[in-house]
């Protein structure tokens, strides 16, 4: 495995990072071919002369798939399915798209004749983790090129955005980013993050104006309501507004209409898998509607014990898929449970939006569990009298240690 690679794949966004590593490939490893892999997910205009550019900047090859659909109904959706929310506030949108671009580079791979795969993650951050661990998954022969963890590029000065800005300048590559002002970002059909600049000191707040892409500033929202009605068919959602839309349409659809009311803009300090912090603006305006549509039906039509178990695994299935492990075997045993238990997860939810809250106000479906007369304060149909002897027995614990114990917070 030490040999030199021949010939790689690169996950290719387009970026400064990605950007900089084509050229820096072609001195590092002579005479190596280059694939650059950008993967189509929904990022907007991000595409846009990725093929000139990526030519422009060393590729001897370039490879553009169209991953929209997959990545919303084979990724975000057994996410949503999952009820799946990293430490309360982080919809996973970068996380979920690693593993979908990993697997497309070890097709391209297999098809391209390559004996390697590469990306630009750095050594600090999450991405080398999510990357690397679906490359194992999937062909754990092929090798492994990651250049902000070699050596070679830290000697040659590439230490961080700002020498990358430089080399790039030097050597005349195509990018977009100044020393000026550095947002790291990634978007894609999900989700956009923004990291860097004034973001990274938790005592500033966020220059909306200059971060937000996909929303409004909440102080930009109108001042009247919308209500979007959201269907779903078996924890999927498939409608909206009563027409029925592939996954790719459905979340693009929700990203504009949440996003002209500042909904799923939050700010927050996480930890990374590798150890340390980091703060960064997330705006999941689609994903925040379909998270609280979802919520909605689950609670409508799920059994009571079953709904509190799945809400303790979407805790550890969040932080699996956080990681980077979506091809382990447990985040695949979980699914199939989730997946039962969304069977009944069928209907309709109107979910409200007005100054970036997203508020589920009414759901309907032929499962609900609810019941009107017995949810009501009418006795009809219900022997209150049975009460007694269950709160007797259910309580029959607390009141033995209390007769024989007592209880340390009274005694005296």
């Amino acid at each position: 495995m030490n040999e030199n690679p021949k010939k790689i794949v690169l996950a290719y966004s387009g970026g400064l990072d990605t950007s900089v590593i084509l050229p820096w490939l072609k001195d590092r490893y002579p005479g190596v071919k280059l694939v650059a892999f950008a993967a189509e997910l929904g990022q907007g205009d991000e595409l846009s002369g990725i093929e000139k550019k990526a030519y422009a900047s060393g590729a001897d090859e370039v490879v553009v798939a169209d991953l929209r659909q997959e990545f919303a109904e084979q990724y975000c959706f057994p996410m949503i399915r999952a009820h799946a929310v990293y430490e309360t506030d982080y919809l996973l949108g970068t996380s979920i798209a690693r593993p979908l671009i990993a697997k497309a580079q070890v097709e391209a791979a297999h098809k391209t004749g390559a004996d390697a795969v590469g990306h630009g993650a750095t050594g600090k951050g999450n991405d080398q983790v999510r990357f690397e661990l679906t490359y194992k998954a999937l062909d754990p022969k092929l090798k492994i090129v990651s250049p902000w963890k070699d050596h070679k590029f830290l000697d040659d000065g590439l230490t961080d955005r700002e020498t990358a800005i430089e080399y790039a300048q030097k050597h005349n590559i195509p990018i977009d980013q100044s020393t000026k002002k550095i947002y790291s970002r990634d978007r894609n059909l999900w989700h956009i993050s923004h990291e860097g600049a004034e973001i990274e000191d938790p005592a500033n707040e966020p220059n909306w104006e200059n971060c937000l892409v996909m929303s409004v500033p909440v102080e930009q929202a109108p001042d009247k309501a919308e209500v979007v009605e959201v269907g779903f068919e078996h924890g999927n959602p498939v409608s909206v507004n009563g027409k029925k839309l592939p996954g790719h349409e459905l979340i693009a659809t929700l990203n504009e209409v949440g996003g002209q009311h500042a909904v799923g803009t939050t700010v927050l300090t996480e930890n990374r898998l590798v150890g340390m912090k980091s703060r960064g603006v997330y705006e999941t305006p689609g994903g925040t509607i379909l998270y609280e549509a979802h919520k909605a039906l689950e609670q409508l039509c799920m059994e009571r014990d079953l709904y509190h178990y799945k809400l303790q695994l979407a805790h550890k299935y969040a932080e699996i898929v956080y990681n980077g492990q979506w091809f382990h075997p447990l985040r695949e045993a979980m699914q199939a449970f989730i997946d039962q238990s969304n069977r009944v997860v069928s209907g309709n939810v109107k979910v409200k939006l007005y100054k970036g809250r997203a508020l589920a106000i009414a759901a309907t479906s032929d499962t609900s569990l609810y019941d009107l007369d017995l949810a009501s304060f009418a006795m009809k149909d219900y022997d209150v009298t049975a009460a007694r002897g269950f709160i007797d027995l259910f309580g029959l614990p607390m009141q033995v240690r209390g007769l024989k114990q007592g209880n340390p917070d009274t005694a005296k």
